[in-house]
C-alpha cells in the first residue's frame, strides 16, 4: 500500500507563474510500517476560467501551460470565432483559486456569444447537460475537403514520438497528448494536458497561428464525438486515436467527411470512416 504527502517545492515554472507538476513524497507502507520513501511528481490540475470581454464563459480543469493556445483553440473549436484574427488579445492572470484567461473578442463575435449565452440561460455548462432537445447536441460542421492522402507506413514514426511531447506525463503518468503529424510521420507540434479535450484545443490553437499545412492529428486518448467535432470544425481531415472511438464519434466523422482511425499502435490501426485518404 502506498501513501503520499506534499512537501515544499515546485518545479517546471511556466507562463504567469503557474506550474505543471508538484513534488510529492511517496511512501510504501506494508503492515503499518513505512518500507520506502521517495520523491514523486503529480500533474497540476487547476480551474481555468475563460473570460470573454469581461464576462466569464466557462471554467475548465486544465494543466496550467500554454493557456493562450488553449484559449484560441477552444474559441475556434467551439465556434465562438471562425478565425484567429477575431481575437484581439489574450491575457493570462493567475489567481489564488486558479487562473483567468481574458480574451478580447471582436464586437461582432462578442454579440453572437452573448446571444448564445442568453439561449443557454439556466442550463448547466458541461458537455451536453441541460440541452432541451436531442437536436441541440453537437454543432454544425461543414463538410471537410479531400485535399491530401497519408501513407500509413509513416504512422509508426509518429506514434513513436508521442512521448517526446509529454514531459509531465513521463513523470506523472496522467496526461494526454495531442500532436500534429505531417505526411512523413514527423510530429511537428504536441501539447499535453490532464484533459484530452484541453490538449486538443491547445494543439488546434497553436495550429491556427501557423501557416496552413497538410497534416493529421494524433491523440493518446479515445476519440469521443467532441474530439472529432472540435478537430473537424478546425479543418482536420485525418484523426488517429491511440484508443477506441465511440459510435457517435464515428457517426460525426462519417457525416463531415473526416478520416477517423482508432487503436493506433505500431504496425496496426482500425479505420472507422473515409479510408480513401489512407494508402
Amino acid at each position: 500500500m502506498k501513501t503520499g504527502s506534499a512537501i515544499p517545492g515546485e518545479e517546471m515554472t511556466v507562463a504567469a507563474g503557474v506550474t505543471s507538476r508538484r513534488i510529492w513524497t511517496r511512501q510504501a507502507v506494508q503492515a503499518g510500517t513505512v518500507t520506502e520513501s521517495s520523491e514523486d511528481f503529480l500533474a497540476e490540475e487547476v480551474p481555468v476560467a475563460l473570460v470573454y470581454n469581461g464576462i466569464s464563459h466557462v471554467v475548465m480543469m486544465a494543466t496550467p501551460q500554454h493557456l493562450e493556445a488553449f484559449a484560441l483553440g477552444f474559441s475556434l473549436s467551439e465556434g465562438i470565432i471562425s478565425q484567429a484574427s477575431e481575437i484581439y488579445g489574450i491575457e493570462v492572470q493567475p489567481l489564488c483559486a486558479g487562473v483567468e484567461v481574458h480574451i478580447e473578442l471582436s464586437a461582432r463575435r462578442f454579440m453572437a456569444l452573448k446571444a448564445q449565452r442568453r439561449a443557454m440561460a439556466g442550463r448547466t455548462g458541461c458537455g451536453v447537460c441541460g440541452v432541451e432537445q436531442l437536436q441541440q447536441i453537437g454543432k454544425p460542421v461543414p463538410p471537410l475537403p479531400f485535399s491530401w492522402r497519408f501513407n500509413l507506413s509513416a504512422l509508426d514514426k509518429g506514434l513513436s514520438q508521442l512521448a517526446d511531447f509529454q514531459p509531465a506525463g513521463r513523470q506523472t503518468g496522467c496526461t494526454h497528448v495531442a500532436a500534429w503529424m505531417d505526411d512523413t510521420g514527423q510530429l511537428l507540434q504536441g501539447y499535453e494536458d490532464v484533459g484530452r479535450h484541453v490538449a486538443l484545443d491547445k494543439l488546434l490553437g497553436d495550429r491556427a497561428r501557423q501557416p496552413r499545412q497538410q497534416g493529421a492529428v494524433v491523440v493518446s486518448s479515445r476519440a469521443s464525438y467532441e474530439m472529432v467535432q472540435k478537430a473537424a470544425i478546425c479543418g482536420v481531415e485525418i484523426l488517429f486515436a491511440v484508443s477506441a472511438a465511440t459510435a457517435l464519434a464515428v457517426d460525426v466523422a462519417e457525416r463531415c467527411g473526416m478520416t477517423l482511425a482508432g487503436f493506433s499502435k505500431p504496425g496496426r490501426t482500425i479505420v472507422y470512416s473515409h479510408p480513401r485518404r489512407l494508402y
